[in-house]
C-alpha cells in the first residue's frame, strides 16, 4: 500500500477524493464488526480555486467550526480538511487513508451540483447515538431520501458523488456504508471516473 506524508496528502487532495478514518480501539472494533465494515468513518474533499481543501462529511461530533455556517454543530458539516484530519487522529484515534478520484476532471457543472449539495444537506443532523446502537443491532431501515431526517456519513458521501454524477444513482443512499467506499467492494463510478487504491496518510 502506498504511503503519503499529512502535508503532502493534503496539499494534492482534489475534489471527488475520499477520505477514509480507521481506528482500533473496542470501540473502533465494535462498531467495524457489527456494520461489517474495515472503516469507521468516510468524507469526500472539496478543493474549488484557491480556497484551502475541504472535508464534507456527517458525524456527532461538533469540534471545529463549519466552514459552511461558521458555527459549531453536529451532524453535516463542511470543515478545513487539515484540521478535520487532525482531529480525527489525536481527538479519536482514527488513521486516514486517501482513495484519490481517477479517470476525469470534476467540472464546473458538477462543482455547482457539490454546492447545491452543501447547501442542500449542511446541517442535517447525524443520527444519535441510540440511533446507531439501533441500527447496528436490527438492521438499516430502506428509506427514501425525502423521509430520512438524519443521514450517516457514506450516505452524505454516496448522495453528494450521484448529485455530481460520479456515483449512479441505481441504489438509494441508505445502501452505502463507509465500507463501500474501501477498495475491497470495489465501488463502480460513472465512467471515465474510478477511484484509486488507498494511500495510508502518515500523520503529521
Amino acid at each position: 500500500m502506498s504511503e503519503l506524508a499529512f502535508d503532502e496528502a493534503v496539499a494534492t487532495t482534489r475534489t471527488g477524493d475520499i477520505w477514509l478514518f480507521r481506528g482500533r480501539s473496542l470501540a473502533d472494533r465494535a462498531i467495524q464488526t457489527l456494520t461489517n465494515s474495515p472503516v469507521n468513518h468516510v468524507g469526500m474533499a472539496v478543493a474549488l480555486e484557491d480556497m484551502p481543501p475541504l472535508l464534507w462529511h456527517a458525524e456527532l461530533g461538533k469540534s471545529l467550526p463549519d466552514a459552511w455556517t461558521g458555527e459549531r454543530h453536529r451532524g453535516v458539516q463542511l470543515h478545513k480538511l487539515e484540521d478535520a484530519v487532525r482531529t480525527w487522529d489525536t481527538k479519536y484515534g482514527q488513521r486516514a487513508w486517501l482513495r484519490p478520484l481517477e479517470g476525469g476532471e470534476v467540472t464546473r457543472e458538477q462543482e455547482d451540483r457539490l454546492i447545491q449539495t452543501i447547501d442542500k444537506y449542511s446541517g442535517k443532523p447525524f443520527p444519535t447515538t441510540p440511533g446507531l446502537a439501533r441500527s447496528w443491532v436490527t438492521g438499516r431501515v430502506r428509506r427514501s431520501e425525502a423521509s430520512r431526517e438524519t443521514i450517516y456519513c457514506a450516505e452524505l458521501v454516496a448522495v453528494t458523488m450521484q448529485q455530481m454524477g460520479l456515483l449512479p444513482d441505481k441504489r438509494p443512499m441508505s445502501w452505502y456504508d463507509p465500507g463501500k467506499f474501501w477498495s475491497g467492494d470495489a465501488i463502480v463510478l460513472v465512467e471515465p471516473f474510478s477511484l484509486g487504491e488507498e494511500i495510508a496518510v502518515r500523520p503529521g
